[in-house]
């Protein structure tokens, strides 16, 4: 089923445009039906079934013990719980490093299973034969350059990436070339500002960054950062906007209390 088929407020097409006109984009990262329902209320562009499920509904300290079976029933839940924003659903690691045609069937899954609008990888050169093949199919594809946290291992660090000049003219090398072969996308993360807006403003897709400055043409945070759920997560892009982590434990705090107190339920609370 096409994007425009499923009637979606904001399409690939509908983005294209917003980067046209000036207009930023915003994006945020949902995993579950309740939380999708409240940010696609909120107004939100595109919404990311992002492998950081991993570390934030599972508790690893990577994105890559993340399996496709459950990227599949995240994207599922989320897809089940939206009318407005593009829903675009990450890869995970293994399904489309090293083998094209694995990758075209991950890819087909994903979209068949989710109905999801869209997919994103990580990578440039080294990914581009996965690339084109998943494109060749009609999938819509986001790009994923810069800090490529699937790749954690190779750079072995969460530093800034593309510092030194060789590595920001391969960046943009291979965002030149996401393009080229049809990406409709591109997120930048963790990289110089100055680099980000450069490349912003070399491509004609939209590019989304995350730790990438204000040049780029929209942003993306992780819900549970954002939200202050994971207090103990705080780069320098992070800007909490609710600090949902004391709150909660504090209202678990008072059930508690009010438990082991014979308080609750009290009178009207039963029937």
């Amino acid at each position: 089923m096409s994007v425009e088929g499923k009637n979606r407020v904001i399409t690939t097409r509908k983005l294209l445009e917003m980067k046209q006109n000036g207009e930023k984009i915003s994006m945020l990262t949902a995993y579950d039906y309740t939380s999708a329902r409240i940010i696609d209320k909120a107004g939100i562009d595109i919404i990311l079934v992002g492998d950081s499920a991993a570390n934030v509904m599972a508790g690893h300290e990577t994105t890559l013990p993340i399996t496709l079976d459950q990227m599949i029933y995240h994207a599922q839940s989320v897809v089940r719980a939206v009318k407005n924003p593009l829903v675009v659903v990450d890869m995970p690691f293994g399904t489309y490093q090293g083998n094209s045609r694995e990758a075209v069937s991950s890819a087909i899954r994903i979209m068949k299973e989710s109905e999801a609008d869209a997919l994103k990888v990580e990578g440039g050169s080294e990914v581009m034969e996965s690339v084109r093949r998943i494109l060749s199919t009609g999938i819509p594809l986001m790009g994923h350059l810069g800090l490529t946290p699937q790749s954690i291992h190779k750079f072995g660090t969460y530093n800034v990436r593309a510092k030194e000049e060789a590595e920001a003219d391969k960046l943009m090398e291979d965002a030149l070339a996401l393009q080229e072969a049809g990406c409709f996308a591109l997120v930048l993360e963790k990289i110089p500002a100055v680099l980000g807006a450069r490349v912003a403003a070399a491509l004609t897709i939209p590019v989304i960054g995350i730790g990438a400055g204000n040049g780029v043409d929209g942003q993306v945070l992780v819900l549970h950062d954002m939200l202050g759920l994971n207090n103990e997560f705080s780069p320098r892009f992070l800007r909490r906007y609710h600090n949902l982590h004391d709150e909660i434990l504090g209202a678990v705090q008072n059930y508690i209390n009010d438990v082991k107190n014979r308080d609750f339920p009290n009178e009207r609370e039963q029937y």
